[in-house]
């Protein structure tokens, strides 16, 4: 069995996976703010759910730069220098205890969900914050993994600001007082799709992925900004650049949970018997 966190921005979703690749039981709970309480609540959670079970690896995924095990830096959390793997070493057994960037888990999984997977794959979360995962040839990209697409420096409204901080979904929210759920004005999707294009028109010529797939708690209204975001994109990127397709997250809400699933299934066949 493969156990799975998902550390989001807001919330936290806890679930397992078992030897054929069911999904289990999803625990959901709002991040802590501090990660001496996260420690305690996700360690309670984990030897609740798990302990005594035979678990073969416990992946976790956090969203920010992470460096052999360590949170380095978590945007959005405010999380610094937070030795995640040491924190849960021993949790649950011998399990090893593995930690990654969460939209590169998101990406992981919507790549290998793809009928052919392209050799280079451009992901996106549109949640909380911005994230972006870049995957190469099925696998994440060893040397782009730390990358923050989501802090990428671009001008808005007059000024230059972090791409997460006008287009995130508590962006979007600090803007119009409503959740995605809540927005039906295509004017109003029309300027999400704006303030999301800004990004694409900085890392597309620079990366000129294959595919670029949307997640995250706003990519789960795709349909409600993808035709202006297309138009955006034909009428201002250089037309020597070519557009990528763009697609919906097949788990837009969950993509970061089957990514630690694919994860650990490398990370286990790359360990030698």
């Amino acid at each position: 069995m493969l156990v799975t966190v998902d550390t989001g921005g807001t919330k936290t979703l806890v679930s397992s996976f078992s030897e054929d690749g069911v999904l289990g039981q999803m625990i959901k709970f709002p991040t802590p703010k501090t990660t001496s309480e996260y420690v305690k609540l996700l360690t309670e959670t984990l030897l609740e759910e798990y302990g005594g079970q035979s678990v073969d690896a416990v992946i976790i995924a956090i969203p920010g730069i992470i460096k052999d095990g360590v949170a380095v830096w978590c945007n959005n959390l405010g999380w610094a220098n937070f030795d995640v793997a040491g924190a849960f070493k021993g949790v649950l057994g011998d399990a090893p205890v593995l930690v990654e960037n969460d939209a590169n888990l998101a990406g992981l999984a919507e790549a290998r969900s793809l009928t052919k997977t392209p050799p280079f794959v451009l992901y996106v979360t549109v949640s909380t914050g911005v994230g972006t995962g870049i995957i190469t040839n099925g696998r994440i990209n060893s040397s782009l993994q730390h990358g923050q697409g989501g802090l990428t420096l671009l001008e808005f409204d007059g000024s230059m600001h972090q791409w997460e901080k006008f287009a995130s979904g508590k962006a979007i929210y600090r803007m119009y007082h409503k959740f995605g759920r809540d927005i039906h004005s295509k004017r109003t999707w029309r300027q999400i799709a704006d303030r999301i294009s800004r990004g694409f028109l900085a890392l597309t010529p620079i990366l000129q992925p294959d595919i670029i797939i949307i997640g995250g708690s706003i990519g789960v209204y795709f349909e409600q900004f993808i035709e202006p975001l297309n138009d955006i994109l034909k009428q201002k990127m250089p037309p020597h650049i070519p557009i990528p397709k763009i697609v919906k997250a097949k788990h837009p809400e969950q993509a970061v949970i089957y990514g630690c699933y694919y994860y650990a299934l490398d990370a286990l066949a790359d360990t030698p018997a």
